[in-house]
């Protein structure tokens, strides 16, 4: 077994090496969520909205300042908040805060979202997953620019480039939770 903190993953789970990870078997296009639970600006009960979610696009350029604020933001195993994050607590808190976007807690959860992106064709403001033991999807990032992608690390809330051999390699697929328009 290696952590994810060895390799600067910020570990949602401890994981092992390995290669092989098939999107088809769990997050395949029958198995994906097509909506969201969303809360309303007013409060009140959540709503349920259809995925991707269309944005305004303030509010999606407003993602990317928010990202910006929380670079250096401490790792915390289980965080969700400010005080430190993990993977999934950072794209929790930040949907949430954004776009009143209720998401699941772990990365393996989320990754059963949105539309499924199986190439690295991914832009602005989707989500990328990762396999580390190529048996299960265990850190999520959000792509900042078309190469760049911010994640909660081990040291921290930081930006990496997609394209590096190391997330290459354990690159799952993309998914698309927001549009703006």
């Amino acid at each position: 077994m290696v952590a994810c903190a060895t390799f600067g993953m910020g570990s949602c789970q401890s994981v092992r090496t390995g290669s092989g990870y098939h999107y088809e078997d769990k997050y395949s296009l029958k198995k994906r969520k097509s909506n969201i639970s969303c809360r309303l600006d007013g409060g009140g009960a959540a709503v349920i909205k259809p995925l991707p979610l269309k944005v305004q696009q303030q509010s999606f350029d407003h993602l990317f300042f928010s990202i910006d604020g929380l670079l250096g933001t401490g790792y915390r195993s289980g965080g969700s908040t400010p005080d430190g994050f993990d993977c999934s607590g950072f794209v929790q808190y930040l949907y949430l805060q954004e776009f009143g976007m209720i998401l699941p807690r772990t990365a393996g959860e989320l990754a059963a979202f949105g539309t499924l992106l199986t190439d690295m064709n991914v832009r602005r403001g989707d989500l990328v997953f990762f396999s580390i033991d190529g048996n299960r999807i265990d850190h999520v990032g959000i792509m900042i620019d078309s190469r760049r992608f911010a994640h909660a690390a081990s040291s921290g809330v930081r930006l990496d480039n997609l394209f590096v051999p190391y997330y290459q390699k354990r690159y799952a697929f993309g998914s698309r939770l927001i549009t703006p328009y």
